[in-house]
């Protein structure tokens, strides 16, 4: 009897609702947001994983709100593999439901009903089938040391390769996760695992605490023989009242190797916590190693997965490792409440993200670690993304979008380092104290919800009682691309001091850009006084202004950008630069840093010729600050590979290089000494790389050919010798030594890297390979790449070597063409937008560009996000041509 009732139940509730049944959505799959008329309350995740195997089963469950009458919905599932779908109405009566893949490459699919529902809560049970991931998506699998483990990576919208579901930011429920997996293994989740029953033989159920409301790119589970380590706890403060757990997780074998970053975990939580007047909400925190992985980390909330050479620390590991390891943490951290407590409502604002993280990682660091100088890499991150922001093609922060290729670009500089240096300026402009309770008020207004840009501009604005005038100037950054560009002269009039500012677009030579934009720019400008110095500031919301320096003296300098906060770009008149040049040593370091970018942009520009340029950076490279000395080392390096055309004009630049940094490089040493500071390293590891691969001096690349000859002796047991170079220049050693000795050092990692599990190793034996410098090694050397003995993560490490010269780029390009379809089976689509610059980046000539253009054209339908990196990398490529085309060799 029971196969009747339902659908004579179906039909009589067809029946009673004629004017729901005539209003039923008749719409296309959709190709941005779903509709909002069928909205997810609540998730129950089930799911049987075995890591050895290639095929998972999962049950997903889900509450709906149908907020109209309709005989279908919409949802996200891709390479899933549904069996059974069961509709469950208000009343309880179930009945079967059709899944239908409608869009498979966007992954969009339709629940049909059978009939015409009228609006209730519905329940959706599917029960599917699917492929363990190979690229790094969804639910994948990964080996380390031969042993198979699962886990996951949702974000951005990869969760519909894991489970069918609402695949988007602005859905924001709780889910209960159970995962049945081999008795013999282990599982982590976001949550606190509640219970263990035993289920088939040979298997067990665990089941985990419900989470709070979460997006589905936050969900996060691993399954394997993982070693579960215990940190030390998270004590209470004044925002939470319990107990922490922090945990480490890693692959068999290597959880010892967690401590470091788990003794670092307490002082950021508690930065972060004192920062938003806000408790660590998630209940427990586990740092899980990922042995291989996408992305650097992700900020699943109580489950924070890394890429594992991040949290796999020894004493002897270097020292970009150990830094690098407290900025990540600190950024994914400060995401478990600009990310995680209050979420984006929709992609183009993934800012309110991660360049809010970026921007507090930075604050966090400067407290707990002030010797790591986030200040310093604040404006060195800003300065990066000012590079790619002077494109015509660059995206805005807050990035219209039409589709997934959208959402798979916007994880770039635009989003991370200009987003934070946007917020940073802003936090200036209002005062740090203002900002922190525009801050609270913001986080205390959404948390566990969404949000939106003008939300969090808003918070701001009020906390600073500000108006209109401030929302439009901070709009201003967010709503159009490109760097403004200040131009500043001094004038005496009356008396007095006056600054004459204007601004327009930046655009480096060649671009075809219009340059009439205007920004409301906060400009801050320091000046000398009789006494010392003194800054003025004033909001530039207009094409042009004049400042009065007030006490300024006569004659004065001006630095056009105070501290470097402001997200601009300067020009001065040649006196005044002569003038500024001449007090260089009074400005700050961080504004030495604004200094080297300004000059490197006046270059591009067209400004300034090599010469002037060679002369206006010499003095920072004398700078004791680590961050400033470097500065002028990428302009250099293009002159060098580009502008110089003989072998005069190259030793011309080399002997500058050599002056410049041979003498520092000597004093450090090229072995690390007992107790020495971390930026010693830092720069060691720095100056080694660029003088012996960009510029080859001699001396430097005979110091670390007995390191990397060294390295490559094997040892009693058959394994090379790899502790025996610095750490911080193995990699660089291991390339000098295969530049030098050819195919028998090349094999000789070709072997060894299978063998090695250590991250650290591996990433040096990586840039070895790829340091390989005639076609012959090189396309051995990407052969091998394409192999399971590299992994997926670890893949472009390889292949982003040999760009430097024509020679190595058309090698590189004739093998990349004729292994396309292997490399993009291996990448998949999220990596996509950044094939194009894999393939064609660092070219600088209009045939290059063209070859890039008629061979990615045809394929962009193929490859989501590959329209934005063909369009990218082929204006660069263009630019540094017209850059190139405008030099005077003679003038080096």
């Amino acid at each position: 009897m029971h196969r009747f009732v339902r659908p004579l139940a179906l039909t009589a509730l067809a029946m009673c609702c004629g004017a729901a049944f005539a209003s039923t959505p008749a719409d296309q799959a959709p190709h941005g947001t779903l509709p909002r008329w069928a909205v997810p309350e609540s998730y129950q995740l089930s799911f049987k994983v075995d890591p050895k195997q290639q095929d998972y089963s999962g049950t997903t469950t889900i509450k709906v709100d149908l907020k109209q009458a309709a005989d279908h919905l919409w949802l996200d599932g891709r390479d899933l593999n549904v069996n059974k779908v069961t509709i469950t109405d208000a009343s309880g009566t179930a009945h079967d439901g059709k899944y239908v893949a409608v869009a498979p490459n966007e992954g969009v699919s339709r629940i049909d009903f059978g009939s015409t529902l009228k609006p209730q809560q519905l329940t959706l049970t599917i029960e599917y089938t699917a492929p363990l991931n190979q690229q790094l998506q969804g639910l994948y699998k990964v080996s380390h040391a031969g042993v198979p483990y699962a886990m996951t990576q949702m974000e951005p919208i990869s969760a519909r390769y894991a489970f069918p579901g609402f695949d988007e930011p602005g859905f924001k429920t709780p889910y209960e996760i159970s995962l049945t997996i081999p008795s013999d293994v282990t599982a982590v989740a976001n949550t606190k695992q509640t219970g263990e029953t035993a289920a088939d033989a040979g298997w067990k159920t665990l089941t985990f605490a419900k989470t709070q409301p979460l997006p589905t790119y936050l969900v996060a589970f691993a399954v394997g023989p993982w070693d579960i380590v215990n940190g030390p706890d998270i004590s209470p403060d004044d925002y939470r009242t319990d107990v922490l757990p922090l945990r480490g997780v890693a692959a068999h074998g290597e959880g010892h190797r967690m401590q470091h970053v788990l003794s670092e975990t307490p002082s950021i939580i508690h930065t972060l916590e004192n920062y938003y007047g806000f408790g660590y909400p998630f209940g427990k925190l586990d740092l899980l190693a990922a042995p291989d992985f996408s992305a650097g980390a992700m900020e699943n909330p109580g489950l924070v997965t890394f890429r594992d050479w991040l949290l796999l620390l020894d004493p002897d590991s270097p020292a970009k490792y150990v830094r690098g390891s407290f900025n990540v943490t600190a950024h994914e951290l400060a995401h478990q409440w600009t990310g995680d407590t209050v979420t984006l409502a929709w992609w183009n604002d993934i800012w309110l993200n991660e360049a809010f993280a970026t921007w507090m990682q930075q604050k966090v660091t400067m407290k707990v670690h002030p010797e790591y100088r986030a200040d310093l890499d604040r404006i060195h991150g800003a300065e990066g993304a000012m590079q790619n922001d002077s494109l015509t093609t660059a995206r805005q922060i807050r990035q219209p979008i039409t589709g997934n290729g959208d959402i798979e670009t916007a994880f770039d500089g635009i989003t991370y380092q200009k987003g934070a240096a946007v917020i940073g300026m802003f936090e200036g402009y209002v005062g740090e104290d203002t900002f922190q309770k525009g801050m609270r008020a913001y986080i205390q207004a959404h948390k566990f919800g969404n949000a939106t840009a003008d939300d969090l501009v808003g918070a701001i604005a009020t906390a600073a009682n500000q108006g209109a005038t401030f929302k439009h100037a901070f709009n201003s950054f967010l709503d159009q691309s490109g760097v403004p560009y200040v131009q500043a002269q001094l004038d005496q009039k009356n008396g007095q001091t006056v600054l004459h500012l204007s601004q327009s677009r930046y655009l480096p030579t060649g671009s075809t850009g219009n340059a009439n934009r205007v920004w409301g720019i906060p400009v801050c400008v320091r000046y000398a006084t009789h006494d010392g110095t003194k800054q003025s500031c004033e909001l530039l919301d207009k094409a042009s202004a004049t400042m009065v320096l007030t006490d300024a003296s006569t004659p004065t300098w001006v630095m056009p950008n105070a501290d470097a906060r402001g997200y601009y770009r300067f020009s001065l008149s040649k006196k005044d630069w002569a003038n500024l040049t001449q007090h260089f040593a009074s400005l700050s370091d961080t504004e030495q840093l604004a200094y080297a970018d300004s000059i490197d942009a006046g270059f591009r520009h067209g400004d300034l010729n090599a010469a002037d340029v060679m002369t206006a950076l010499k003095p920072l490279t004398g700078v004791a600050t680590r961050e400033v000395a470097v500065a002028p080392l990428d302009t250099i390096a293009w002159i060098y590979s580009n502008e110089a055309a003989t072998d005069a004009q190259r030793a011309k630049v080399e002997a500058w290089v050599k002056d410049a940094y041979l003498p520092r490089m000597e004093q450090l040493g090229y072995q690390r000494k007992a107790g020495e500071p971390e930026g010693d390293s830092l720069l060691r590891s720095t100056l080694g790389e660029v003088l012996a691969l960009d510029f080859k001096l001699p001396e430097v690349r005979a110091a670390l050919l007995k390191q990397g000859d060294a390295a490559l002796a094997k040892k009693a047991d058959g394994h090379l010798n790899l502790t025996a170079a610095d750490p911080d220049l193995l990699g660089v050693a291991l390339a000098v030594a295969v530049q030098e000795r050819g195919e028998p050092a090349l094999d000789a990692l070709i072997a060894e890297l299978p063998q090695t599990t250590d991250p650290a190793l591996r990433n040096a034996m990586l840039q070895g390979l790829s340091a390989a410098d005639t076609p012959a090694l090189a396309d051995k050397a990407r052969d091998f790449a394409l192999t399971k003995q590299v992994k997926v993560g670890e893949m472009a490490a390889i292949l982003r070597g040999s760009h430097d010269t024509s020679a190595a780029r058309d090698a590189l390009w004739h093998w990349f063409t004729g292994h396309y379809d292997q490399v993009v089976a291996r990448t998949g689509s999220f990596a996509g937008g950044r094939l194009p610059a894999l393939a064609g980046g660092g070219g600088c000539s209009k045939a290059e560009a063209d070859r890039l253009q008629a061979y990615f054209e045809p394929r962009l339908k193929d490859v989501t996000g590959a329209d934005r990196g063909l369009a990218q990398t082929r204006e660069q490529t263009l630019l540094c041509t017209a850059l190139k085309a405008k030099q005077d060799p003679s003038k080096i």
